[in-house]
């Protein structure tokens, strides 16, 4: 079948047909007005033979006047890959000859440069790829446009957007004129630009009544004629927006914040971690007397702070309570919907978000009286703290006795009755508060970079002595320098695993640390245990220092001796300008160098437990596989619990279930941009803030670790394989403490989200190097071998020079 008529053309034959075809040959069904045209099929490109009698007999049916010559290629206008713009379209084509070549150019288009590139991006095979042709009658349009039926600059589900030029459609989606744009939002509109009332009316029914069959927000092309008819050109899914927030039924909007980079994470969380993460969340709110519900959107953790927003007693303190988790761009979407008339306060929303006041009191108390034991004794609870990690870690292991796939189950679903969060808990806080507070005392006499600076070269951060005793593990290992250099780190982790490599100390290093990885928090991911190719990759990066001075270890003792220095300048100037603020503020600076660094102790005492479960899990996994429920072990990643024992006990099969799940998790692998907060209508809220002017060639952020550096840009997307070369600046969306190796050879750090007390700022400071975080889309406005300024002090990121052509961003 080398030639159908559009018409016959439907979604089930979208391998013969492509994209394209297929959903006009939908439109054409829903009684939508088409141009008439016939579908050169994927079929006639695998042969690889022009069917030139059977198009130009449909040429001849279709009058043989002017027609347009598009592609539809088999992974076109699908759910997730729009190729908008990727294969050729050819206009205005007139008769036989023409028609052919046009057809050509189309099957060439499949193999150009931009194409190749777009589908390696989406992981889609280039040998699976086929495409068809799609010729319709050529309307001669009056004015032609683009219409998306929710809005894809702000991603709201309410409104609609209109671009439109006169003339052809080419010229508004190549971008070659300068058009007329609208948004449809329901209310009537005059006559404006190229288009009238009437026709931003009919758009705007036309494209409800397409969301409505099929499903989901569109893309559509279409064009006006001479006689005022509106034609449809094509309509394919957006494939842009944001995942919509769960349907509550409630009249009023809500607001839902960004939690996983306050992990450093923002990639999508696999469906177990997802389950286990929303519980330990919230009771871990629920301690602090917060009530929030942890929401899924898009595979990451959002929180629902509706609830919080409108309660007037919450809402004051609010912004404040974020800026230490949560950062500056979260604190600033906040402000903005609590400027919301929709999030005003309302009757009786005085104590919600909150749970029940004597709950809140005993927590209350709890906080008190921890926080102020660990500021009289930092030492003690400093050791206290570290005994209850050790008992978590003993508490996590299974018992040996763990036989059968039940009862592995049964050992999942036990809750730990043991309660050593206070001891963990409290010094944290106190070490939290005691780094935050001395900025509003030391007001008018420090510095934000003075005090930055008190905080750098912190002690007893677990983090930071993992990467130092990686260091040294990587200074011993110099002997074996060639191997660990010209072995690719997936390579070497392999021969790991099969005990094929020499004794580098590998293995006390992952005994000690092997329960960590990059985005460890969910326990989908491999543990460096698992799979310590990001180890041997990071390995990699600090033989390439060769200048000893820049090790972590001396940076650290340099950075540690300038606090002490900087503390000591900064309490006599602050004693003798203001002698009771400078006094507090030099106690709390000095509990803060004892207290600050154990922030990361917390998150290292929760991975003994994801450790296990995941093992188990696992184990489970195998014998389901075993048992024909999955195809391979770790699918048990995409089930919930309860999932996971209907399979264990009723033998439910969930392979179709899991490998729908990780299609959509793929797709969200490929996403860059995470909106801070969205609204349930969609709205990513940082997209209608006003944009804060900066310099040409300026990036603003906030300033998170002092200093300033120049040097080139290293983007990463991945740090399991980034190779960052000494001096080079580390440009991420998002770190967490599976990224810090990688400071270990960068001169300075540049994120797009985070808090000044986050993972990677911490780490930053306590390595003596620059960072500015909230950096909006940092990763695409910074390309690899760029040369950047990053000034830590100001807060900004100055790009100096395009970048060299060698260099690729790190994936």
């Amino acid at each position: 079948m080398h030639v159908i008529p559009l018409s016959e053309a439907t979604p089930d034959l979208v391998d013969l047909v492509g994209g394209k075809a297929a959903g006009l040959g939908e439109l054409i069904r829903l009684g939508e007005r088409v141009p008439e045209g016939f579908c050169v099929t994927a079929e006639a490109h695998r042969v690889g033979v022009i069917p030139q009698a059977e198009i130009v007999a449909a040429y001849e049916r279709l009058g043989a006047g002017p027609v347009a010559v598009r592609s539809s290629a088999t992974a076109e206008d699908l759910p997730d890959a729009s190729f908008a713009g990727q294969q050729d379209t050819v206009l205005n084509v007139t008769g036989a000859t023409e028609l052919i070549a046009a057809i050509e150019k189309c099957w060439d288009s499949l193999h150009t440069a931009r194409a190749t590139a777009y589908r390696e991006a989406r992981a889609i095979d280039h040998e699976a790829v086929r495409t068809a042709v799609v010729v319709q009658r050529m309307i001669t349009p009056a004015v032609a446009g683009v219409l998306f039926t929710a809005n894809p600059l702000t991603g709201r589900r309410d409104e609609m957007a209109v671009d439109a030029a006169p003339g052809l459609g080419t010229t508004v989606v190549d971008g070659a004129t300068t058009v007329d744009h609208y948004v449809l939002d329901g209310v009537a509109r005059d006559d404006a630009g190229c288009l009238t009332a009437a026709h931003l009316a009919e758009l705007r029914t036309t494209g409800a009544r397409l969301q409505d069959h099929f499903g989901r927000p569109q893309d559509v092309e279409w064009a006006i004629d001479g006689d005022g008819l509106l034609w449809l050109l094509q309509s394919r899914p957006i494939t842009s927006l944001f995942p919509l927030p769960p349907g509550t039924g409630k009249p009023l909007p809500r607001v839902y914040l960004e939690f996983g980079h306050v992990q450093g994470m923002l990639q999508p969380v696999t469906p177990m971690g997802m389950a286990t993460l929303r519980t330990q969340i919230a009771a871990m709110l629920a301690s602090l007397g917060v009530r929030v519900e942890i929401v899924d959107i898009g595979g990451r953790l959002y929180g629902d702070l509706t609830e919080l927003a409108r309660s007037r007693s919450s809402r004051k303190r609010l912004v404040k309570l974020m800026a230490v988790d949560f950062g500056p761009r979260a604190q600033a979407v906040m402000e903005h919907v609590l400027t919301d008339p929709r999030f005003a306060p309302t009757t009786g929303s005085t104590r919600r978000g909150a749970t029940g006041g004597a709950a809140s009191l005993r927590t209350a108390g709890r906080a008190v009286v921890g926080i102020l034991r660990a500021l009289a004794r930092p030492d003690a609870a400093r050791i206290r703290m570290f005994e209850a990690i050790e008992q978590m870690r003993q508490r996590s292991a299974a018992p040996g006795d763990l036989r059968t796939a039940a009862d592995r189950l049964r050992f999942l679903r036990a809750e730990d009755t043991e309660d050593s969060a206070d001891a963990i808990m409290w010094p944290i806080v106190a070490g939290m508060l005691a780094a935050a507070l001395p900025a509003a005392l030391l007001k008018g006499v420090a510095s934000a970079d003075e005090i930055h600076r008190v905080l750098g070269g912190m002690p007893h951060n677990v983090t930071i002595e993992m990467d130092l005793a990686l260091w040294r593990l990587a200074r011993g290992a110099d002997e074996h320098r060639r191997l660990l250099l010209d072995t690719p780190p997936d390579e070497l982790a392999a021969r790991h695993l099969r005990g094929e490599l020499p004794d580098i100390g590998m293995a006390a290093f992952l005994d000690a640390y092997g329960h960590r990885g990059v985005a460890e928090v969910d326990l989908g991911v491999p543990r460096w245990a698992e799979d310590p190719a990001p180890v041997f990759a990071a390995i990699a990066n600090y033989l390439r220092v060769t200048d000893l001075e820049q090790g972590p270890d001396r940076r650290f003792e340099r950075a540690a001796a300038a606090a002490e220095t900087a503390l000591k300048d900064l309490v006599v100037r602050a004693r003798r300008r203001r002698p009771v603020r400078g006094t507090i503020a030099g106690f709390l600076l000095r509990r803060a160098r004892s207290l600050a660094g154990l922030r990361e102790a917390g998150k290292f005492a929760g991975l003994y437990p994801l450790r296990e479960t995941r093992r188990q899990l696992l184990l489970i996994g195998a014998d389901l596989t075993g048992a024909g429920l999955l195809e391979q072990p770790d699918d048990i990643m995409f089930l919930t619990l309860d999932e996971v024992e209907a399979a264990v006990h009723q033998g439910t099969d969930h392979r179709v279930t899991v490998g729908a799940r990780r299609a959509v998790h793929r797709r969200e692998l490929r996403r860059r941009s995470v909106p801070v907060a969205l609204l349930s209508d969609g709205t990513d809220v940082e997209t209608v803030l006003p944009a804060a002017p900066a310099p040409d060639g300026t990036l603003a952020g906030v300033g998170a670790s002092a200093g300033r550096v120049t040097g080139p840009a290293r983007v990463v997307h991945d740090p399991g394989t980034a190779h960052v070369e000494p001096g080079e600046v580390l440009v991420a969306a998002t770190t967490d403490p599976g990224w810090t190796p990688l400071f270990l050879t960068a001169s300075a750090l540049v994120t797009e989200t985070g808090a000044i007390m986050a993972h990677g700022p911490t780490v930053a400071r306590e390595y003596g190097i620059p960072a500015v975080i909230c950096v909006p889309d940092a990763t695409r406005t910074i390309s690899t071998g760029q040369l950047v300024t990053v000034d830590g002090g100001a807060g900004t990121v100055t790009v100096h020079r395009p970048p060299a052509h060698d260099h690729e961003d790190e994936e």
